[in-house]
């Protein structure tokens, strides 16, 4: 399912229903993805203060990909700028 987000709070959302349908408590949650409670609760409640890192740790943890949708222009100079890495 596609979801769009506009903010963290969408973000906070998708993790906390992630959880809930797994029927994980937080401070299970949150051990096995190796964060502490504290931090797992500030995302769930659309913190605007997380570490992005941290954020896509939790996110893998709980099973969710995160895709962005970007418009062809911008897939395009993607590309090419993968493309120009590959040259010596």
């Amino acid at each position: 399912m596609r979801i769009p987000i506009d903010n963290a709070a969408a973000i906070g959302k998708i993790v906390r229903a992630s959880r809930k349908a797994q029927k994980i408590r937080q401070d299970d949650a949150a051990g096995s993805i190796g964060v502490s409670e504290n931090f797992l609760g500030k995302i769930e409640r659309g913190s605007e203060s997380v570490q992005w890192g941290k954020l896509f740790q939790v996110l893998e943890g709980l099973g969710v990909q995160v895709i962005v949708d970007v418009p062809e222009n911008v897939a395009a100079y993607l590309n090419e700028s993968a493309s120009n890495k590959d040259k010596p």
